[in-house]
């Protein structure tokens, strides 16, 4: 029997609408192991955020390399970074699948997701840093019309210094964001939209009207379509 033939149509359908799914050319997107004890069948997709590189029109409004723009002259000033830009954000989007439903959830799927990306000290400190890491995940659900319900998360900052041999190495101060919701359908195309631009923000990246572009496609030798952990 196909392997196929034993993943649900729902999940299937779900597999279906993340290819479909449009995000900003910044955002590096690759199917990443998904974990196996969390559902019966279960898909996630690691990102990182690249700062732009030179003669791109967007420049980052916070964060360390909004810093670094500012000191090189702006945007001007991008084309001394390295050629394969800087890394902004980190992510892992899942999307969880249990035909038989889940009481917690509230449903058959569950989204889980986490955003790490370094700030500025003056921003890191701010107490009011967490709600507005919440807050950028409700708009962004509510800007792509993505349904949802059953929403919860943590927000945490995290402070790295170093002492002894390792002093002179400057401070930094992390956001952090653990969050997971249950979508309204199987249809999860808006969801990945929504945390994809929400990743950008967190990268200090300010929002794009237009020009966005598709998931990038699989390189040879990769499974044909997003696989299915079970």
């Amino acid at each position: 029997m196909n392997a196929l033939d034993q993943v649900p149509p729902d999940f299937l359908h779900a597999l279906g609408t993340l290819r479909k799914a449009r995000c900003r050319k910044e955002l590096r997107l690759a199917e990443i192991p998904a974990p196996a004890r969390l559902a019966p069948f279960a898909v996630a997709l690691g990102a990182e955020v690249m700062a732009p590189g030179t003669g791109a029109p967007s420049t980052p409004v916070h964060g360390p390399a909004a810093l670094a723009f500012a000191a090189a002259g702006g945007p001007a000033g991008a084309g001394t970074a390295d050629e394969d830009g800087t890394e902004l954000a980190t992510g892992r989007f899942i999307l969880l699948h249990d035909p038989d439903g889940s009481a917690v959830w509230d449903g058959e799927f569950r989204i889980v997701t986490y955003i790490r990306a370094e700030l500025e000290p003056e921003m890191g400190n701010d107490q009011m840093l967490g709600t507005v890491a919440w807050t950028w995940l409700v708009e962004a659900l509510e800007n792509h019309k993505a349904p949802y319900r059953a929403a919860g998360g943590a927000a945490t900052r995290v402070l790295s210094e170093s002492f002894g041999t390792l002093a002179g190495r400057p401070g930094s101060i992390d956001i952090e964001l653990r969050a997971s919701w249950t979508p309204g359908s199987s249809d999860v195309q808006a969801h990945l939209e929504a945390w994809s631009d929400m990743v950008c923000t967190f990268a200090g990246l300010p929002p794009l009207p237009d020009g966005v572009t598709a998931l990038p496609p699989r390189r040879r030798g990769q499974p044909n379509g997003f696989g299915a952990a079970r």
